[in-house]
């Protein structure tokens, strides 16, 4: 099947570009009696907002939005958090805030406010899981929010400047990993140490510039709305790669299964059921 080609295509720490049906799947995972209502009118009102805005990717804000949703929802946060990271950007629209308020009630618009200025804190009685039958604690609520944006940006960072993706990297290891890892979220702290530690670990520029740019030759083969996915999951991976031979074997890898990729992308997919 044309998914299952794709999916093997996918990094192994999780797809960068969930879809909204991906979130949708996540979130019944953990609470499968949630009405998806809420989701739908958040994820239209972010796209809404955050329309014409774009990555440093290339890729719409709203993939950015989605993807940190599913980070949360994997997280086994309740729908209305969920909900607020679905909105968590707004703050760089001209949304007004009173208007989130009114749509989705005033707790999931308290979160989307405190995100950009909550501290980076823990106390010992709060834990940024959610506990079957219970609910997390505001603070833990919006500290996952935090920590899944860090997530996907740490995802994603290769797009970024080198002094800016050191700086990140490094804040990321002595920070965001430890807090993450003391909230329990260990999945999320070991993730956030990795991608650090491969930004940290400083590959040789010249070979790692050489590879990056055959990379992004190869994107060329594929259909112009998927290049900088593609683009971007190849870039990020290549990071990971901390010698010149590894980096070489993986974009020899891209190279020898592009055109298979190009062709799969361009077979119509039929739709997948909806929640």
């Amino acid at each position: 099947m044309t998914s299952t080609r794709l999916r093997t295509w996918r990094i192994r720490r999780g797809d960068r570009h969930p879809s909204f049906d991906d979130l949708l799947a996540s979130v019944r995972v953990h609470h499968p009696a949630a009405d998806p209502a809420l989701l739908h009118r958040a994820h239209a009102e972010a796209a809404r907002w955050h329309q014409g805005q774009l990555r440093r990717s290339g890729d719409p804000m709203v993939t950015h939005c989605v993807a940190v949703a599913v980070i949360v929802a994997n997280c086994g946060m309740p729908p209305e958090v969920v909900c607020a990271a679905l909105l968590h950007d707004l703050e760089d629209t001209p949304c007004p805030p009173e208007r989130t308020a009114e749509l989705f009630g005033q707790y999931i618009a308290d979160l989307v406010q405190a995100i950009p200025t909550a501290p980076l804190a823990l106390s010992p009685s709060d834990s940024a899981r959610a506990v079957p039958g219970g609910a997390p604690s505001f603070e833990a609520a919006v500290l996952a929010i935090r920590l899944a944006d860090r997530l996907h940006n740490m995802r994603t960072i290769a797009f970024v400047s080198q002094n800016t993706r050191y700086r990140k990297a490094r804040e990321t290891a002595d920070v965001f990993a430890p807090l993450a890892n003391a909230a329990g979220l260990h999945h999320v702290s070991r993730e956030l140490r990795d991608l650090a530690s491969a930004v940290l670990r400083g590959p040789a520029v010249s070979s790692y510039a050489v590879t990056g740019r055959t990379l992004a030759l190869l994107a060329l083969l594929l259909p112009a709305r998927h290049r900088s996915r593609w683009q971007e999951e190849w870039t990020a991976d290549l990071a990971a790669h901390s010698t010149r031979r590894t980096r070489t074997r993986y974009t020899l890898r891209v190279l020898w299964h592009t055109p298979r990729l190009s062709m799969t992308l361009r077979r119509p997919v039929g739709k997948e059921q909806a929640w």
